[in-house]
């Protein structure tokens, strides 16, 4: 079978700031596990696809930190972007270059920096999802039972059953909802028919190109224009640095999915968190008696609820604190209530704009 992945590796995991940088951005640092996200997302592919199959794309000033982490990725199927053109852009792009390798090619997109510990069912998932998408025209994606009523994901709501492959049931998505407060998330949860979207789509790249075509007709005449500037000079890097800034920027479930034609899913039946801040990584590590984590050295003294990240046997010490996440990396050090974690994105490119290096 002529099947391939695509990773998309191209975030700066602001979120993550200070650990996360520009050039060592999330997906190349071990978060959650003792490998890089990235590491951990290829290794859970093996058996599935070989690894002469997987492209990643990512932004050119993280190319090659990409190919150091990853030393067993083929160096031309590792794409730097010129330019964040958010994922439409990203998603024509790996279309085409999954196209050059035969008609009956079909490709999973994937991000790059999930957790899942459970790789059998992750592949058996993939396994389904790559049938129902190369025995039809349709967009295949993955939707995950929600665990709690989440603010944080985009839910897929799960209409009937549209066939079985691979001894797996695939439903018909009747719509795409945007991430929702926390009345709705808690409807949503119990409803029982709504699945957090987890980003990950398996389908063929003419399928994907052919909406993209009928829903964005600017970002696909930007699409010809790069396949066929790549065509005459042979050269993807030379025809993105020609094209890729003037793509249209706009995101694949708002430009295309949220409108698609033909949107199926298939349920995971894998754990999957999408390690989107720092307070996630606690639900991956053993709490002392008061509630604190500490990832790294650290002593904690009347204080309950903290989360440390430290490196370099740096020791993070906590007296009379408490539900603070505090973080110690490289020359930069975090110290933020855990109710602000999501503004971290704003302090990080605040602190870049005083001081460029610290990003």
């Amino acid at each position: 079978k002529n099947r391939y992945v695509v990773i998309m590796a191209g975030g700066r995991g602001e979120r993550f700031w200070p650990q996360s940088r520009l050039k060592r951005p999330k997906h190349l640092l071990p978060i959650v596990g003792d490998a890089p996200m990235l590491t951990q997302t290829i290794r859970r592919l093996e058996g599935l696809v070989s690894v002469d199959r997987i492209f990643v794309i990512t932004n050119v000033e993280q190319r090659e930190s990409v190919l150091e982490t990853c030393p067993n990725l083929l160096p031309d199927r590792v794409i730097g972007e010129p330019v964040g053109r958010d994922t439409a852009a990203a998603v024509g792009l790996a279309a085409l270059l999954v196209e050059k390798e035969g008609e009956d090619a079909s490709f999973a997109l994937l991000p790059a920096d999930h957790v899942i510990e459970n790789a059998a069912e992750f592949q058996a998932t993939l396994e389904t999802a790559f049938e129902a998408a190369e025995a039809e025209d349709q967009l295949v994606t993955v939707g995950i039972k929600p665990t709690f009523a989440s603010t944080g994901y985009g839910y897929l709501e799960q209409g009937e059953a549209v066939g079985e492959y691979a001894d797996r049931s695939v439903s018909s998505v009747s719509r795409f909802v945007e991430k929702p407060n926390l009345e709705k998330a808690e409807e949503y949860l119990n409803a029982g028919n709504y699945f957090w979207n987890a980003g990950m789509f398996i389908w063929r790249p003419g399928v994907i190109l052919a909406e993209i075509d009928r829903l964005v007709p600017k970002l696909s005449e930007g699409l010809r224009e790069l396949k066929n500037a790549w065509a005459s000079s042979g050269n993807l890097e030379l025809a993105m640095d020609q094209v890729y800034p003037g793509l249209e920027k706009i995101s694949i479930d708002f430009a295309v999915m949220e409108k698609a034609k033909r949107v199926v899913m298939v349920e995971s039946t894998f754990d999957w968190d999408d390690v989107g801040e720092w307070p996630a990584i606690e639900r991956h590590y053993s709490k002392d008696e008061n509630g604190n984590v500490f990832k790294g050295a650290g002593v904690a003294l009347d204080a309950s609820g903290n989360l440390t990240f430290s490196e370099d046997g740096h020791c993070i010490t906590l007296l009379g604190v408490k539900d603070l996440i505090v973080v110690q990396s490289g020359d930069a050090t975090m110290v933020c209530h855990k109710d602000k974690a999501q503004q971290v994105k704003a302090l990080a490119q605040a602190v870049g704009e005083q001081n460029p290096s610290l990003t």
